[in-house]
């Protein structure tokens, strides 16, 4: 290098000396409360000193302020509250005068007439420290201050966090350099109302407004004189003068900002003293704002909402980012709670059950239509104490806190029904239905080939007529009927209808199993808020939505609307299968059915019991055309056991049942619920939905059996006399007691009716023959997939159909 270059630069180097002497002096200074002695500064080099100064970027780049998202009911009550700083954003106007007046004050008297460094107050500051040994008054300007609390809401990580805070030379040179160029951006009004937007005032309070509606109950343009002179002189320390800790330092150090707002003249002598005489706080007027789910009277839903946030990845790649963003971000999140539904749900569970039961009861209810989840409630209470849990045992177990479900036992007949009704069958269809029926071996088709059960030999729990119809059987709820209903139509249609319905194995989050006791219920756990959701789509008429639990998200700083996940309603069945399956399920709760003592009210009601194999869960699903529910009872303490002998509701269990155990629950969550709305009514299905392609037959009871021939003949059906021994009814004796098939089932044209006489004993009838006459047993089996004819048609009489 030659000499003369050697000297151009020289005076770049002395420059950058001296500045970085005069910045450490003050920054060094600083990062020691002023109380640094300079001698400290000589083991800086001035290549360091320029590097710090001369390649520091100009412009300060921002991060939106962390701001707490607030989670509503369907009516905007806040049911919870989310953040990592409690901070609601407030522009310049939205902050009382005499609160800018005393936090200019105490921290930086000269702001309105310096620019990013106060020379004269800094280096007033760094004599009075040095001569006291002591840090007796600040030095950063309210710029610096902003500069630093900016950088710290920037930082995302602990690295981050630590290199913002950091005690170094290099450091403080880079927030002058950055106040230097903020002072250029920024108006003094747009930097003070930044920087009380970022202090933190203690317990949790982030900014003037959150610190204001905290200590005192008001917002920030209401603060009073003592008030704001409180909270401008707890930024120093805000854990050494919180006033619900420390209220005499407190009050200490509020007096000490009074004191120096009148040295100033910002305030009159009398307003210093009559603030001083005030107390720092009232403690009736402290609000505090809890943060998360386990503060909220509605804990269960609300980890159910933050999960789905979770899940949704317009938030972030991570669970661990979008959880930031959800705390951090200012959302407004409205929800499908409805508190008066809610509240009839939790009151039905706290009267048909203890918190401290061994066997465990939930219920949730959906409105048909929309799919809004309106309520979710459980006897186990929140927490981590005996008794307590953290467990929703309303949901699937896609997060932490989600059980997973219970075997759903008969409930799942309703798919069973939905599928048959859809494939032609009627609601008159009978099966000669056994109290035991052997299926050991028997081949049951599905959407991939076939199943089997070895060994196979079900049993009905309920007594029932030997050749009940499908809605006899749904009354009775009996198992062998559906059992054979779902080997003729085959599993896949059940399934798939099943699938549509939202129906999954909430356990595994898998498909349900396609196996031979499908229809049973042992295909998979399923969950109240899954099965309420599905039944309710029988409700709404074949209209599917999914689940809605968030129904609209706002940003609090803008006001704009966040894409969230709808209820995505679509058609999955006919309005007239959905009919169909209302008129069967219907009749489970008239008179002699399993939900028969459920019924109330003069709205339409259907439903079904569910009970699963040794008893160790009881459901009850039904619903309205307004409302869906579905409760269970059961052990959620694995290994799991018989529900019999455990206690529930206070008392030992001597009988477990659907209807006795869960079904009490759905009726009075549901009474509650539906009380002061009209009356509903289901859609009546179409004639050959209930009774299929059939022709009325007239009423022959008490006729000759001639007449009732030629009336039969007249109308074009065959006849034919039953020839067996003459039957016990109340007709006249040689008259006929009823035909097959009956007169309300009707029968298809030209098909014969079989007439029995009575023998006039006036003893209440015995169950007719069991096997219709114009649809003979099964002779064939064809190949598994292979389309066929329907059993249930007399038009195919040799049909053994899937």
């Amino acid at each position: 290098m030659h000499r003369g270059e050697r000297r151009a630069r020289r005076p770049n180097v002395v420059w950058s000396v001296f500045v970085f002497l005069l910045a450490s002096a003050v920054a060094g200074a600083l990062a020691a409360g002023l109380a640094l002695p300079f001698a400290g500064l000589v083991g800086v080099t001035t290549a360091k000193a320029h590097d710090s100064v001369q390649y520091l970027p100009q412009d300060l780049e921002t991060a939106p302020l962390a701001q707490k998202s607030i989670i509503q009911d369907s009516q905007g009550h806040t049911i919870a509250t989310l953040y990592q700083q409690n901070r609601t954003p407030v522009t310049l106007k939205q902050i009382s005068p005499i609160m800018l007046k005393a936090i200019v004050a105490i921290e930086d008297d000269r702001f309105y007439e310096h620019g990013a460094l106060d020379f004269k107050g800094t280096l007033r500051a760094l004599l009075r420290n040095q001569s006291s040994g002591g840090v007796q008054q600040g030095g950063s300007s309210i710029t610096q201050q902003y500069v630093k609390q900016t950088l710290i809401n920037k930082a995302r990580t602990p690295e981050e966090v630590k290199q913002a805070t950091a005690e170094t030379y290099e450091r403080k040179i880079a927030e002058l350099r950055y106040a230097i160029a903020v002072e250029k951006q920024m108006s003094k009004g747009a930097i003070l109302n930044g920087y009380l937007n970022l202090a933190f005032f203690g317990d949790r309070s982030y900014g003037v407004e959150a610190a204001a509606m905290h200590y005192f109950g008001v917002h920030a343009a209401k603060l009073n004189l003592p008030q704001a002179a409180m909270l401008a002189g707890i930024v120093k320390n805000p854990t050494g003068y919180d006033p619900i800790d420390n209220p005499q330092r407190a009050k200490a150090r509020r007096d000490v900002v009074l004191r120096r707002m009148q040295e100033l003249n910002v305030i009159t002598a009398k307003q210093a003293q009559d603030a001083i005489k005030t107390p720092v706080i009232d403690p009736a007027k402290v609000r505090v704002i809890p943060s998360g789910c386990a503060n909220s009277k509605y804990p269960f839903y609300c980890e159910y909402v933050v999960s789905k946030l979770k899940a949704n990845s317009a938030f972030g790649k991570t669970p661990e980012e979008r959880e930031n963003y959800i705390e951090t971000a200012g959302l407004l999140i409205k929800t499908s709670l409805d508190q008066r539904i809610q509240a009839a749900a939790q009151t039905s569970i706290d009267q048909h059950s203890k918190s401290g039961d061994q066997a465990v009861a939930a219920i949730t209810m959906v409105e048909p239509g929309t799919g809004l989840v309106k309520a979710m409630a459980q006897s186990r209470p929140y927490g981590a104490k005996k008794g307590q849990t953290a467990y929703n045992y309303n949901v699937e177990k896609s997060y932490a806190g989600g059980f997973g479900g219970f075997q759903n036992g008969s409930t799942m007949k309703a798919f069973t029904i939905a599928a048959a009704i859809a494939k032609g069958v009627p609601t008159t269809y009978r099966i000669n239905s056994p109290q035991t029926i052997n299926l050991s071996g028997k081949e049951f088709s599905t959407c991939s080939g076939t199943t089997s059960d070895d060994s196979y030999n079900p049993s009905n729990s309920t007594k029932t007529i030997a050749d009940p119809s499908m809605v006899d059987a749904a009354r009775a709820s009996t198992n062998t009927y559906f059992l054979q209903l779902s080997e003729q139509i085959g599993l896949c249609p059940i399934a798939t209808i099943a699938s549509n319905l939202g129906m999954y194995d909430a356990q595994q989050l898998k498909p349900l199993q396609q196996v031979v006791s499908f229809t049973l219920g042992s295909a998979g756990q399923i969950t109240p808020l899954m099965l309420s959701n599905a039944y309710a789509t029988f409700a709404a008429r074949g209209m599917y939505c999914n689940p809605q639990i968030v129904t609209s998200i706002t940003s609090l700083k803008t006001g704009k609307a966040i894409t969230t996940p709808g209820p995505n309603c679509h058609r999955v069945l006919s309005p007239g299968v959905a009919d169909g399956v209302n008129y069967v399920l219907q009749q489970v709760m008239a008179k002699g059915g399993t939900g028969a003592k459920l019924k109330f009210g003069k709205s339409d009601l259907a439903g079904k019991t569910g009970t699963i194999q040794n008893n160790h869960a009881v459901w009850f699903s039904g619903y309205s055309s307004k409302l869906a529910a579905a409760s269970v009872v059961a052990d959620a303490d694995p290994p799991t056991d018989d529900l019999i002998g455990q206690v529930f509701n206070g008392k030992k269990l001597s009988d477990a049942s659907g209807s006795g155990t869960a079904g009490p629950i759905w009726e009075t969550a549901m009474q509650l619920a539906l009380h002061g709305l009209p009356t509903s009514k289901f859609v009546r299905p179409d004639d050959k939905i209930i009774r299929g392609n059939v022709k009325d037959l007239p009423y022959l009871k008490g006729m000759t059996p001639a007449d009732a021939g030629a009336k039969l003949l007249s109308l074009g059906f065959q006849v034919r006399m039953d020839h067996g021994p003459r039957v016990d009814s109340d007709a006249p004796a040689g008259t006929v007691a009823w035909t097959n098939p009956r007169q309300e089932d009707g029968a298809p044209a030209g098909s014969t009716v079989v007439l029995f006489i009575s023998n006039g004993s006036k003893a209440q009838p015995p169950t007719p023959p069991v096997t219709p006459p114009v649809i003979p047993p099964p002779t064939i089996k064809p190949p598994p997939n292979l389309p066929t004819c329907p059993p249930w048609d007399p038009k195919f009489p040799k049909c053994r159909g899937r």
